[in-house]
């Protein structure tokens, strides 16, 4: 069994958190996120330290209680530091520029596809063919890599697509004759 739980969540210093009820709002110099706990769980704060507890001692309870201790120490984590995904464009003519809130990317098709950014999402393009993804929402962040990523995720044969910097993908052998 996990005991995720169990250990407690220290705030570091310039974010505030504030418990009213079953809500959490966590404010630190990125931004501000928000957070509904779910009734079989309870959190305590005690001198910038979060501690989190299961109502009942069911099954479903501790496992709601473990999840509910890592969203709020990733809702920490993203106010203070942030998260970011960096991607990379492996192929020939594979291009991204992000001009405000959208990432233009050519990658292969017939036409140009326009990624619409969406609120508390900052995308960066260094070079041609590498975009960083950074923002305080760890699944926000998650979830917009994976889109760019789906629009041409990476082949077996040659490699190409849209992959993540530190994904590995396993090659296959062409046909023979």
């Amino acid at each position: 069994m996990s005991r995720v739980a169990n250990s407690p969540i220290n705030v570091p210093s310039g974010v505030e958190v504030k418990l009213n009820g079953q809500d959490v709002s966590v404010k630190g110099p990125k931004g501000a996120l928000d957070f509904t706990i779910h009734e079989l769980v309870q959190a305590k704060l005690d001198s910038n330290v979060i501690s989190v507890a299961a109502n009942k001692k069911t099954q479903s309870a501790v496992a709601l209680s473990g999840t509910t201790r890592a969203l709020i120490n990733n809702m920490v984590t993203g106010v203070s530091t942030g998260f970011e995904k960096k991607l990379q464009l492996i192929g020939v003519g594979y291009r991204a520029k992000a001009a405000g809130k959208v990432l233009n990317l050519t990658l292969g098709f017939s036409h140009p596809i326009d990624f619409a950014v969406p609120e508390g999402i900052k995308i960066e393009t260094p070079s041609q063919t590498d975009i960083t993804v950074s923002g305080v929402d760890k699944q926000l962040v998650g979830q917009v890599a994976a889109n760019i990523r789906a629009y041409r995720p990476p082949e077996p044969y040659k490699g190409k697509g849209v992959r993540y910097a530190d994904e590995h993908v396993v090659r296959k052998e062409a046909k023979k004759k």
